[in-house]
């Protein structure tokens, strides 16, 4: 069951204190997977707000597509658009490319038009490394920021994989979510159960330091339910894993695990479900055009030029 809530916790400024190398094996185990359902939803959300746009995207890049689960929702709100599924970790773009059903377009270099399908087809992973720059429409992250170490590094990726007057749209999870199991965690004297994530705020003003203009954004806190214990412990095993610095040293034991269950199970009233938050951070921004400094020399690479050539007075394509 879901639900949705208000405003969740702030969080801790824009430095993310978190164990990079856990982050990625953690992000790395979970493509090798269907994506997750809540993963799924967020998507449905956030394409619902593409009807919004004065002009649909015609080229648009998925960044961590596989882990996103985005291309349902994205064929249905953008079906005419090209579509580019980019996989920020090698593993998953190596998996993405072994499920095309043309083997042709899975092992196609980079450059090929064969890359380039309409969206009602199957769409070729690339790793992100090898996309062109200054080309896309629509940069759409779904659910993935959480899962990078340096988030404003990213960032400065997206900017420069969008055209100017590109957009950005992406989700991400908030320091409000599983506030319960923190509370549960800190009551029994348990090291912390994951990572922090990085408050809305903080996102923005990274948006605004990576190059971005016209930063928006917004939240809410998703309620989900689960009838045990083990339940929950098992769709939260399909989001992720703890890369706190400080968690607890070596593996855990599965009499650990029952007790943690347990206590899950107790949090509510008898007979109540097992519920945890989810704050889901939508954010959208522009890659606005190369700012010219009266009485002194800008330097504007060719793709930049012709990026703004393309663009022309367009603006802000969501006003």
């Amino acid at each position: 069951m879901i639900s949705s809530g208000g405003q969740g916790t702030a969080g801790d400024g824009t430095r993310r204190p978190v164990d990079a190398r856990a982050l990625a094996r953690h992000a790395v185990r979970l493509t090798g997977r269907p994506a997750p359902w809540l993963h799924e939803e967020v998507a449905r959300r956030m394409a619902e707000r593409l009807g919004l746009l004065k002009q649909s995207p015609r080229h648009i890049v998925d960044w961590g597509a596989r882990l996103g689960g985005s291309a349902e929702a994205l064929r249905a709100a953008c079906p005419q658009a090209r579509f580019v599924a980019a996989e920020v970790w090698p593993a998953a773009a190596d998996a993405a490319a072994e499920g095309q059903p043309d083997s042709g377009a899975a092992t196609a270099p980079w450059w090929s038009a064969r890359r380039w399908w309409p969206a009602a087809a199957a769409r070729p992973a690339l790793p992100e490394s090898a996309l062109p720059e200054g080309e896309a429409d629509l940069l759409w992250s779904n659910m993935i920021l959480h899962h990078q170490a340096a988030p404003q590094a990213s960032m400065a990726r997206w900017l420069r994989l969008l055209s100017v007057g590109g957009l950005l749209m992406f989700s991400t999870l908030g320091p409000g979510s599983l506030a319960t199991l923190r509370r549960l965690y800190a009551a029994h004297g348990w090291p912390p159960p994951h990572a922090p994530f990085v408050d809305m705020h903080d996102v923005g003003d990274m948006l605004v330091q990576a190059g971005f203009a016209d930063p928006v954004m917004d939240q809410e806190v998703l309620t989900l339910t689960w009838s045990t214990g083990d339940a929950a412990l098992a769709e939260l095993r399909q989001l992720g894993g703890n890369a706190d610095p400080g968690r607890h040293a070596g593996l855990r034991t599965r009499h650990w695990r029952a007790a943690l269950a347990r206590a899950l199970q107790a949090q509510g009233r008898p007979g109540d479900r097992v519920a945890l938050e989810f704050e889901i951070v939508y954010g959208h921004a522009v890659r606005p055009p190369p700012r010219v400094r009266a009485g002194g020399e800008t330097a504007v690479s060719l793709d930049e030029m012709r990026g703004m050539l393309r663009s022309g007075p367009r603006g802000d394509p969501t006003r």
